[in-house]
């Protein structure tokens, strides 16, 4: 699929490779002009988030173009369709990988005050540790931020995050798109984050969850069967080499789970599972969860003493918003405390930077 595609966008796009257009540009007022050299098209179409599918037009150069209306400062991701199918932008390096369906990105800079925005402040690490899983049986990564001015000497020790990325989004997806490192450089700057760690491991157990497309994710026994390895590895491979290669403390009043989608998913089903592991959980616009008794057996109001935050949020657009409305419904049925957040918003990242930027300061405090 990945080879059509590159012969696609280089029969449609060849010409345009002698004199580079500018694409997306963004005006004083915020509109942007996306272009397009597509010669042998017949119609072409952008999608981008926050704005309605736009017909592109052609002029004398066969440059197809559009500009929006006024856009706000944020980080969109969109594609051109052409003649049906969706390319990425080719003048563009900004670019949002995905396992099954990579796209471009637009970036509209805001104030200093956005979260995401890079600002003059000191920044942390981020690095990438490789290993063989003999859970998985397959050799993979996890990226590992450590934050500014970062002592591996220091006693007792960081806090660790473990976020965990969604369906079809590689291991890189929380910092390449969803800019966590750089969330979490401003709010410790600002004073309003404690300095943690955060690792970021790859969340497929099962690689037919991908190899299978959207059927895969779909499909119970696959699902369950790729979160149930992914959890052995991640409390028996990854936990202990994080801990033993970082100065990471080791008890679960330090150690927070959350994750978007997928990841929001598998962090309610590891963390209320194992609270001697996980004293904090976050869930952004969480994936469906299936026959949640059978899933959480043990779950009672006893637990409230052990978990310190449970935070649940997801978009009043998303279509997973119904399937998160009945899991804290059934939350509250068992006496369970925890915070519910809903705003505007689709299953983007548009929705999931603002609430890792609200969740990041909640951790870790006593």
């Amino acid at each position: 699929m990945k080879t059509l595609l590159a012969l696609f966008v280089v029969f449609y796009t060849l010409p345009s490779l002698a004199q580079r257009l500018v694409s997306p540009e963004i005006h004083h007022d915020h509109s942007v002009t996306f272009r397009l050299k597509a010669p042998n098209a017949k119609k072409v179409e952008l999608q981008c988030e926050g704005i309605k599918e736009t017909g592109m037009k052609m002029d004398r150069d066969t440059v197809w173009s559009v500009t929006t209306g006024v856009m706000q400062p944020d980080i969109y991701s969109y594609t051109f369709i052409v003649d049906g199918l969706p390319i990425i932008d080719p003048n563009n390096s900004l670019i949002k990988y995905n396992l099954l369906n990579t796209v471009s990105q637009l970036h509209i800079p805001g104030p200093n005050s956005l979260p995401w925005e890079i600002n003059d402040v000191p920044h942390g690490q981020v690095h990438t540790v490789y290993y063989k899983s003999a859970v998985i049986g397959d050799n993979r990564h996890f990226m590992v931020y450590t934050p500014p001015n970062y002592d591996p000497l220091a006693k007792p020790g960081y806090p660790v995050l473990y976020l965990l990325h969604g369906f079809s989004d590689n291991d890189d997806a929380w910092t390449s798109v969803g800019c966590a490192n750089i969330i979490l450089d401003n709010l410790i700057a600002r004073g309003q984050a404690k300095p943690m760690i955060v690792v970021m491991p790859l969340g497929y157990g099962n690689w037919k969850i991908i190899t299978n497309g959207w059927k895969g994710i779909r499909n119970p026994e696959i699902t369950l069967d790729s979160y149930n390895k992914f959890r052995e590895s991640l409390f028996t491979e990854v936990i202990p080499q994080v801990e033993k290669a970082f100065n990471a403390t080791h008890d679960a009043k330090s150690r927070a789970i959350a994750g978007l989608s997928m990841g929001g998913a598998q962090s309610l089903y590891f963390g209320l599972n194992a609270p001697d592991k996980f004293n904090w959980i976050g869930a952004f616009s969480s994936g469906e969860i299936r026959n949640i008794d059978e899933r959480f057996p043990n779950i009672n109001a006893s637990l409230n003493s052990k978990i310190k935050l449970l935070w649940i949020a997801c978009g009043q657009q998303d279509g997973l918003l119904a399937n998160n409305q009945k899991l804290v419904q059934w939350l509250k049925s068992k006496g369970i405390r925890y915070n519910w957040i809903e705003t505007p918003g689709y299953h983007s990242f548009m929705v999931w930077r603002p609430y890792l930027a609200e969740f990041l300061p909640l951790l870790f405090q006593e």
